[in-house]
């Protein structure tokens, strides 16, 4: 027998892990979107093919999963001081460490400049990501298909 969980007064069943691989895949694919995006508005970002996009949203994906919240709890006076803002230059950092890792590999082309592409491209990247995600919902989604 199925076990539910009741969320915001609607019952549902867990999430399995085919569901959970499915959302994960969507958020990878609107992580890269986003990434495409930014190397294409910001000057300072180099970024080229589709390999190395999926590759740098893969990189970057799995840095804001693990290691995010981390610095989130690492940085939590400053952003209650700054209301939140410092999550902008946690997103700088991390997109920087993105651009590091990927250097590290030959088939990855993807590079930024400077601090301030670093900073826009973070900026872009956090909201096209926030107004797919809107149109796109990857957790509504991977629930219909697992059904």
């Amino acid at each position: 027998m199925p076990e539910y969980i009741v969320v915001g007064g609607r019952t549902r069943q867990p999430e399995s892990s085919e569901s959970k691989l499915v959302a994960f895949v969507i958020r990878w694919l609107i992580t890269a979107a986003a990434v495409w995006v930014a190397a294409q508005l910001v000057g300072g970002i180099h970024l080229e093919g589709w390999k190395s996009t999926l590759l740098v949203a893969l990189i970057l994906g799995l840095l804001n999963a693990y290691l995010k919240p981390l610095l989130v709890v690492g940085t939590f006076p400053a952003l209650i001081m700054t209301l939140g803002f410092f999550l902008i230059f946690i997103n700088t950092a991390l997109l920087a460490l993105t651009a590091w890792i990927s250097g590290k590999f030959d088939a990855i082309e993807f590079s930024i400049d400077s601090f301030w592409s670093a900073f826009f491209g973070a900026v872009i990247i956090s909201i096209v990501s926030f107004f797919i995600s809107l149109v796109v919902k990857p957790g509504k989604i991977a629930r219909s298909m697992s059904r």
